[in-house]
């Protein structure tokens, strides 16, 4: 199947990041021909663009990579529990020459559209430049978080000072040395970064909406016997992790309700989960994320932690979360709290004074003009579906896929990976796959693998088309809201169900029925034949 023309391949991927790299390597060694676009100049995604200050893993380190291959498991080393960014991109980087990837990458290149050919089978992908390609498949690994969303406020473009968003960060770094700094939001990447920014500024005003509940990361670097141990039972630790809850190495701590323990014995347990570090506070108990009562006692240790941190009682209160733990993501920090006992920081409430408008000079909410040199927007991403929609994609009879998604009141698909309508395109952790609640290398192994067996598949057995029946997709989006609904994941406002982009229509659009379940679901697709899909060679369809 090796094509000729420079243009016309068998796979067009998009996105060099973790599911590119990964996607390229699994149909090239299968013979395909494939070529991965990047907007980038180089290879990394997420981690490429990401480098705001304090920019770092949430993942352990020795469980945030690879693992298809032995070889780059024992030859790559991790210099401690939670990477930052210049070293995950330096792994990926390492892995992209390991495997000498980038011949198959074209970067500086967006895609503009990708439109399904109902005569030739096969999808007419055009560029930013003009260019049109075409492939039989059609992938997209463009991640969940790389469309900014810098919120539209009246004056930006009358700021005199200078203006960043963390998802954009300028690669020669910004000097923040005596300068009146203000950060807009305290999601992952405002906590993360505004501890480093607190360092170095004259002063920092941080602008809060909603209060985060954050639980110390605990990063240390790693001993030389605990890498030891680690490679020497990578096999072991691949298999836990594919077969867990989320894709981590924390497992549930206590088997029992939250409310069965006395308060003093709650206290305990979580103390000793918060000197742990890591993500394993809402592993304390078996309900957190089920019960409304038993989220409300780790909701209140939180709480306390900050009461015991920040100096200024009134300042404290102002950074204690009310809402529902885990219905926002968590954050892993590092001297968060303690920041707010600095003298050049201050915080401001914009949910109590909300933001009128950018002026020249600064910040100007309904109370106050906050006078700043620059201005950081650490405000996320249109998450889940906005890089989806960044590009224009369309499948049979034109449908856009944002049509599609609008047309049906909610966003649907199949398995996260496939969805009706658009034949022979694939998602690597799309909405309603496990995806963001899970350690993504996880999940994104997990996806690729799958999708290059599909592929494998359709070749052997002289399958143009795979498409995914519209039955089987309802079945799905039914099933990923009746669980979701079943916990207090999508009880909250969150980017998790797009509540941080104006006008987005709300939804919970991730499958919360753990890594393992998931995997077992679709292995059990591939094992009848596709079940759920539509498969057709030139003589016939079979469903």
């Amino acid at each position: 199947m090796k094509s000729t023309q420079n243009n016309n391949f068998d796979a067009i991927v998009i996105g060099a990041g973790f599911s590119g790299l990964y996607m390229l390597q699994r149909l090239r060694e299968a013979g395909f021909s494939i070529r991965v676009f990047e907007a980038n100049g180089d290879v990394g995604g997420v981690w490429y663009a990401n480098r705001y200050p304090g920019a770092k893993c949430d993942s352990d380190s020795i469980i945030y990579n690879y693992t298809f291959s032995e070889e780059i498991l024992q030859e790559w080393t991790w210099t401690s529990r939670f990477p930052e960014q210049a070293e995950i991109l330096s792994y990926l980087n390492f892995v992209a020459d390991k495997l000498d990837l980038r011949r198959d990458i074209q970067f500086n290149t967006r895609i503009t559209s990708a439109h399904y050919d109902e005569v030739n089978k096969n999808w007419k992908i055009q560029t930013e430049d003009g260019a049109i390609l075409s492939a039989k498949y059609f992938i997209s690994g463009v991640g969940l978080l790389n469309a900014a969303n810098v919120p539209n406020i009246k004056g930006l473009d009358s700021f005199k000072g200078d203006w960043y968003h963390t998802g954009k960060w300028p690669h020669e770094g910004v000097d923040f040395k005596g300068k009146r700094v203000g950060v807009i939001g305290t999601g992952s990447s405002g906590i993360q970064s505004i501890p480093i920014i607190a360092q170095e500024a004259d002063h920092l005003t941080v602008f809060q909406r909603t209060p985060g509940y954050c639980t110390p990361a605990r990063n240390h670097p790693y001993d030389p016997e605990f890498i030891r141990q680690t490679k020497a039972n990578y096999s072991e630790i691949r298999n836990q992790t594919r077969h867990s809850l989320t894709g981590y190495l924390d497992q549930l701590i206590n088997n029992r309700s939250a409310l069965d323990d006395t308060p003093e014995e709650r206290e305990r347990e979580y103390q000793k989960v918060w000197e742990r570090g890591g993500f394993a506070m809402g592993l304390t108990y078996n309900d957190l994320m089920l019960n409304p009562a038993a989220n409300e006692t780790i909701g209140e240790f939180i709480r306390s932690k900050i009461s015991e941190t920040v100096k200024d009682p009134e300042v404290a209160e102002k950074l204690k979360p009310t809402y529902l733990y885990g219905s926002k993501r968590p954050v892993l920090d590092t001297n968060y709290y303690e920041t707010f006992n600095r003298e050049n920081v201050s915080l401001v409430d914009v949910k109590r004074a909300p933001i009128v408008e950018i002026t020249p000079k600064g910040i100007r909410t309904e109370e106050a003009e906050y006078e700043l040199d620059i201005i950081v927007f650490a405000t996320g991403f249109d998450g889940m579906t906005g890089p989806l929609f960044k590009i224009d994609i369309r499948g049979k009879e034109g449908v856009s896929l944002k049509e599609k998604w609008a047309n049906g009141g909610h966003v649907r698909t199949y398995l996260g990976i496939a969805n009706a309508g658009f034949p022979n395109m694939f998602m690597v952790t799309g909405p309603e796959s496990p995806s963001a609640l899970t350690n993504l290398p996880v999940s994104i192994e997990q996806h690729v693998e799958w999708i290059g067996d599909c592929i494998e598949y359709l070749r052997e057995n002289g399958v143009e088309t795979i498409e995914a029946n519209v039955e089987a997709e309802e079945a799905w989006s039914k099933h990923c809201r009746e669980i979701a609904d079943k916990t207090l994941y999508s009880k909250g406002d969150s980017w998790y169900t797009g509540a941080n982009i104006e006008g987005k229509p709300r939804g919970f659009l991730i499958y919360v029925g753990g890594v393992g379940n998931y995997r077992k679901k679709c292995d059990e697709v591939a094992a009848k034949g596709y079940e759920g899909f539509s498969l057709s060679t030139n003589r016939e369809t079979v469903s």
